[in-house]
């Protein structure tokens, strides 16, 4: 699993990567909002952790331009904000998960498996028999 921190915490994205990269995760950071965009449009990453309060451009923008852009990469906040309003207008932008701090380790690990379980594209919905094959989505 690919995975990009953007958390502006130095010493907890270097943890989080830290721990991530023992479970085999392969895992960049980024410090700021604008340098994790960049990475994030670049880069094809199976998840994103995201910090909402980050330098340079907000982690709300980096989201709404991540699900603007179109990409695959699901989106997890991870954040301080943890009121109730907070995690319902973050899933609001487009994440995918919210886990507020403080958090467990052992949970994150366990949403970032449960993301890229749920990243992996959906089969069509094709019927086949013999040489005949009938494609709904398609209209074919």
């Amino acid at each position: 699993m690919r995975v990009l921190v953007i958390e502006d915490d130095g010493e907890l994205a270097e943890a989080i990567g830290a721990g991530l990269r023992h479970e085999q995760m392969a895992v960049d950071l980024a410090f700021d909002g604008a340098t994790g965009l960049e990475r994030a449009l670049v880069t094809d990453y199976d998840v994103i952790v995201l910090d909402r309060d980050l330098p340079g451009r907000h982690g709300d923008e980096v989201c709404a331009e991540l699900v603007k852009a179109g990409g695959r990469s699901r989106v997890l906040m991870l954040t301080a904000a943890a009121a109730i309003e907070d995690r319902v207008d973050g899933l609001g932008l487009g994440a995918d998960d919210y886990l507020p701090k403080p958090f467990a380790f052992a949970e994150l690990v366990a949403r970032l498996r449960a993301l890229l379980r749920r990243a992996q594209p959906a089969l069509a919905p094709v019927l086949a028999s013999g040489d005949l094959w009938l494609d709904p989505a398609r209209r074919t």
